[in-house]
């Protein structure tokens, strides 16, 4: 079910690194923090408790999945998780890498800036992120494709 004005039903919410029938990841479009992806649930629900048990396995294989592939390219300093959904009520799980540098560290992304952004800095991290992408789909489709076998 898609719902009418939530953005999250209406557009795919930033680059598109991989979609099955149940969810979708994306690299968000957040210039200071180009390691900031969600793992976002097609169907329009609200909350966590709205999922099946085995669609919050699914959900939170995929976070897990975006965790791990972050922690290994990228090697950040923390692994910031989020599921608020008060500006946007459609489930989503923000996970982002985190740096001792960022401009926002290590208060919350979304608090108040502390530094100026480290252009130098984002611009190396925003380059790993096509590898990190490239991970994120081809360990996706493997565990998709491992899922519909066993079914």
């Amino acid at each position: 079910m898609k719902v009418k004005g939530c953005p999250l039903c209406e557009s795919d919410g930033g680059e598109l690194v991989f979609r099955n029938p149940q969810l979708r990841i994306i690299q968000a479009n957040e210039p200071d923090f180009p390691a900031f992806y969600r793992v976002v649930w097609n169907r329009h629900v609200a909350e966590w408790s709205d999922l099946l048990p085995a669609e919050r396995e699914s959900c939170m294989n995929a976070v897990v999945a975006v965790e791990q592939i972050l922690r290994s390219e990228l090697q950040p300093c923390k692994i910031n998780l989020a599921a608020l959904g008060n500006v946007v009520p459609h489930l989503h799980w923000h996970v982002m890498a985190r740096f001792e540098w960022d401009s926002h560290y290590p208060a919350s992304v979304w608090g108040a800036s502390r530094r100026a952004p480290a252009a130098d800095k984002l611009a190396v991290v925003a380059s790993h992120c096509r590898n990190v992408n490239r991970r994120i789909a081809v360990k996706m489709a493997a565990r998709h494709d491992e899922s519909s076998f066993e079914k």
